[in-house]
């Protein structure tokens, strides 16, 4: 069976992540590219990936990727900063000529605009004891106080949808306030679940410290990797909303339920099941 994701003449990008996370890069690759269509892929059936090994995160990101070309994807967005920590190299090895846009923590823009030095970083631990995160570190921070922050309590709050204030004040109270206390004044998001608690941060931390959030850096990225691809973005009517084919390895039910809440719109979505070869499907 057929699942185009759009008309044949739009890009077709592939995203992937290990949940809802990764919809937060959906959003901005939707605003940034209207006339693409995009498959979206939550492993949540592996979820998390961050306490996961590096080479089983690299398996569920190679079955994905394969999944994605399968079907035609011009690009694959690794929205997920663990899969890239994980994968991303290996991916770009084992599909060369495939454009690959991949997380990096963004602690370059935070290490300059701080006024004070300190700046945390709310991750999981797999981007945290990546090499690519000591890479990041070494070229960029090298004069800064970086607060790692290893965070899976709000991986799984995102993926349940309790992302309110109310609902995150414990943790944000132990983890959160001894930082603010000592002067952080930049706070890097570098999971993509993150970005859909940042209403709750902001309200949390107050407006002296910033709050960066990559997402649209990475659709800039994405169109960059498409010039051929990518159609005018003012030749494509207002009213024509980008198409989507959502997919989710576990539970079919709860994920149109939590994407639709973090959206703020009606989806729908497809079961997609792992095979005893590493492969997806059905499709």
């Amino acid at each position: 069976m057929n699942h185009s994701a759009g008309p044949a003449s739009a890009p077709l990008i592939g995203v992937l992540d290990s949940g809802v996370g990764g919809l937060s890069i959906l959003r901005a690759l939707r605003q940034e590219l209207p006339a693409a269509s995009f498959v979206y892929i939550a492993d949540q059936i592996h979820l998390p990936y961050g306490p996961r090994p590096l080479d089983e995160i690299r398996q569920f990101a190679h079955g994905i990727a394969r999944h994605l070309l399968d079907r035609g994807a011009h690009a694959i967005v690794v929205a997920c900063n663990a899969a890239s920590a994980a994968s991303l190299l290996y991916l770009r090895q084992t599909f060369p000529g495939v454009p690959f846009v991949g997380m990096e923590p963004a602690v370059k823009p935070a290490a300059a605009a701080t006024h004070t030095g300190r700046v945390a970083v709310l991750t999981t631990a797999a981007t945290a004891g990546g090499p690519l995160y000591a890479r990041v570190l070494d070229r960029f921070a090298a004069n800064v106080d970086v607060r790692t922050v290893v965070w899976p309590e709000l991986v799984l709050a995102v993926e349940t949808n309790r992302i309110a204030l109310d609902d995150l004040r414990p943790i944000f109270d132990r983890d959160l306030a001894p930082l603010l206390a000592e002067g952080v004044d930049q706070i890097v998001l570098a999971c993509t679940h993150f970005p859909f608690a940042a209403q709750a941060l902001r309200a949390y931390v107050g407006p002296d410290v910033m709050i960066v959030d990559p997402s649209p850096a990475i659709a800039r990225q994405t169109r960059h990797v498409l010039p051929d691809h990518a159609p005018d973005r003012s030749s494509i009517p207002q009213a024509s909303p980008s198409s989507v084919d959502y997919c989710t390895t576990g539970n079919l039910a709860r994920f149109t339920v939590v994407a639709s809440a973090l959206l703020g719109e009606s989806i729908q979505a497809r079961q997609l099941t792992w095979q005893a070869d590493g492969s997806l499907g059905p499709d």
